[in-house]
């Protein structure tokens, strides 16, 4: 079963510490086989969490919250979307962050719809995008 929502990293990281309620809201009405997060955003997770003095707390909070989640591994598909739009934004003039050109190419590889609070994906023209919050 292919997911249909993919979550980036804000999304996420609103869902874990639940300062966003109608993120939390949202999840909870949707078959969690219908969401995932790309492997991009796992790293992410784990980055944030290691940079604060509560660690180990927040490294507890990911581990619960990725329990019940797909985590999609990046792939050559997202690696060949990837390609094709860092070239199109930077010729366009646009670039956007390496990070999430990578989360956008994966929800454009497997044809998932991005939910995300960042403005910047909205120069990724065929990215289909919903913000939860």
């Amino acid at each position: 079963m292919s997911v249909r929502y993919l979550l980036d990293t804000n999304t996420a990281s609103y869902a874990i510490k639940g300062n966003y309620p109608r993120v939390r809201a949202r999840l909870a009405r949707l078959a969690i086989s219908d969401v995932g997060i790309s492997t991009v955003t796992e790293a992410e997770l784990r980055f944030g969490a290691e940079r604060l003095l509560s660690a180990a707390r927040m490294r507890v909070a990911i581990a619960e919250f990725l329990e019940p989640i797909r985590v999609l591994a990046w792939d050559s598909p997202a690696a060949e979307q990837y390609a094709y739009l860092r070239t199109a934004l930077e010729r366009s003039g646009t670039p956007v962050g390496n990070m999430d050109l990578m989360i956008a190419a994966h929800a454009l590889a497997i044809k998932a719809v991005l939910v995300t609070h960042d403005r910047v994906f909205r120069h990724v023209k065929s990215l289909r995008i919903e913000d939860w919050t």
